[in-house]
């Protein structure tokens, strides 16, 4: 079963750099063993499921969640600048270099350092004509803007394929096509914020997001080849694990966009947020449903979207300083939602529900802490916190992949 989709059905497939999931500070190079090898959550895998695991598969995982989160950050950035939050933009744009350098480490740990060092030129370059062309379209100049295109498309595309190319064996032009669709789809995304858009800045981020993945599995398969990386990137194991940690972590970062916009007040913002928080939501809900049933399809949607019911219901709490919605919210999450979600799960996957739940509990005040900085005006730490509560999603995200493919091995 496939579970690749391509950008047109703005269906997320990212997932974090294998390190990302482990303390701020650790290391974020892809890992030459399986990042999840050896977790106590991990089952006994039915014959040839390891390959779910392989150092090849999490490369792959690794590449396309450091992809999707530029994505997302560049987003956050773009959006906090056209708003005029420059505190916030601030702090994006800080996020945003060190995924760079994050991505330049990775590329460094396998081709040396002057790959490393011509990555880290040229992805800076780039994310500098998207700060360029946000300005141009701030200040309605059109010259500015029409600068930060021309360098966007005849000096980094070019640069960036002719780089990819080398280090992969891939064709140019196909490198070409697929970094030029993200340039031109990430404009679409700066042009819907400036308008104030949302429903179609919303749309666009899921798309843009969505076609990092085209990007990443490209080139891993590409990369594990040509490096002799061991096993096989492409499986449909692999496929899953890739799709169930990308739309993890874009709940987290579409939730994360939803409450900030709340606390702010921005409420048409909000709802566009709230609507693909829900898609969201439902996506993942039919991933589940095409496993194990429409039942367990249901009961994800259920318990799913009442979990984000709760969220909002602390939100709503922290913005109006009223500390009982705040704790009955919590209580919802912590005694209604986490036993829950943590049943579900381990009825689907023979995972231990008593980890589960301490792993559920995680996301549950990793997500808290966004929105108490976030209410705070703690714009640095919202921001941190947005990208250590996505960061850990992959940890729950890796370890039901590969129970979930161990269970139901012939689904796959």
């Amino acid at each position: 079963m496939r579970y690749w989709k391509p950008a047109a059905t703005a269906l997320a497939v990212v997932l974090m750099l294998a390190a990302c999931s482990a303390a701020p500070g650790t290391s974020t190079s892809p890992s030459s063993e399986p990042s999840m090898a050896g977790n106590s959550m991990s089952p006994s895998h039915s014959p040839g499921t390891g390959e779910i695991e392989s150092a090849a598969a999490t490369l792959r995982t690794d590449l396309n969640y450091l992809l999707g989160e530029h994505l997302i950050l560049a987003a956050k950035a773009t959006g906090a600048a056209l708003g005029g939050r420059a505190d916030q933009f601030a702090a994006y744009a800080a996020l945003l270099n060190t995924n760079g350098t994050d991505l330049g480490a990775a590329i460094g740990s396998i081709y040396g350092q002057a790959a490393q060092d011509e990555w880290n030129r040229i992805w800076s370059a780039h994310n500098g004509f998207f700060v360029d062309y946000t300005n141009g379209v701030a200040t309605k100049d059109q010259a500015a803007m029409d600068l930060a295109v021309k360098n966007l498309t005849t000096v980094y595309v070019p640069q960036f394929a002719e780089f990819l190319a080398g280090a992969t064996d891939l064709p140019t032009e196909a490198i070409t096509n697929l970094v030029t669709q993200h340039v031109l789809q990430t404009k679409a995304v700066v042009d819907a914020q400036a308008a104030g858009e949302w429903d179609a800045a919303y749309a666009a981020i899921r798309e843009a997001y969505a076609h990092m993945q085209m990007i990443g599995d490209a080139l891993a398969p590409a990369i594990a080849s040509k490096n002799g990386i061991d096993g096989d990137a492409g499986t449909a194991g692999v496929d899953f694990r890739v799709a169930l940690n990308q739309f993890l972590q874009e709940h987290l970062f579409l939730a994360s966009f939803a409450t900030d916009a709340a606390l702010a007040g921005r409420a048409d913002e909000f709802a566009a947020a709230g609507a693909v928080l829900n898609t969201n939501g439902t996506d993942l809900g039919a991933a589940i449903g095409s496993i194990y049933g429409q039942a367990a399809q249901d009961e994800w949607n259920r318990i799913w979207s009442a979990h984000n019911g709760f969220f909002v219901d602390y939100t709503n709490g922290v913005a109006t300083k009223d500390q009982a919605a705040m704790d009955l919210a919590v209580k919802n999450l912590t005694t209604v939602y986490v036993p829950q979600f943590a049943e579900f799960l381990a009825g689907a996957t023979d995972l231990p529900q008593n980890v589960l739940e301490k792993l559920i509990s995680e996301h549950v005040l990793t997500t808290k802490a966004i929105v108490d900085a976030q209410g705070a005006g703690d714009v640095m730490g919202a921001a941190t916190a947005d990208r250590e509560a996505a960061q850990h999603m992959r940890m729950i995200g890796d370890p039901l992949a590969v129970a979930i493919v161990g269970k139901v091995p012939d689904k796959f």
